[in-house]
C-alpha cells in the first residue's frame, strides 16, 4: 500500500518527501503525468546534455559535437 495524499484546489497535491528525495525530484522538477491501467504515474523526466554523458562510452573516442548529433536525431 503507498503512502495517502490529499487532492487540494486545482488538483494540486504534495508528494512526500520521502518519494521526492528517493527519485531526486527537486522544486521545479518536471514530471509525465499518465493513466494507466486506471492508475495515475508520476514519472521524472531527467534531462541529461552532451557533456553529462561525455567519457562514458569507454575506450572508444567520440566528442561532444557527435554525442550532441545523436541526442539532437532521436527526438
Amino acid at each position: 500500500m503507498g503512502i495517502k495524499v490529499m487532492v487540494e484546489k486545482r488538483g494540486r497535491i504534495v508528494i512526500p518527501s520521502q518519494i521526492r528525495e528517493m527519485l531526486g525530484i527537486r522544486e521545479g522538477a518536471e514530471l509525465e503525468v499518465a493513466v494507466e491501467g486506471g492508475r495515475l504515474i508520476l514519472k521524472p523526466i531527467i534531462k541529461v546534455s552532451a557533456r553529462d554523458l561525455y567519457g562514458i562510452a569507454g575506450e572508444e573516442s567520440v566528442n561532444v559535437e557527435e554525442i550532441e548529433e545523436a541526442l539532437g536525431s532521436e527526438g
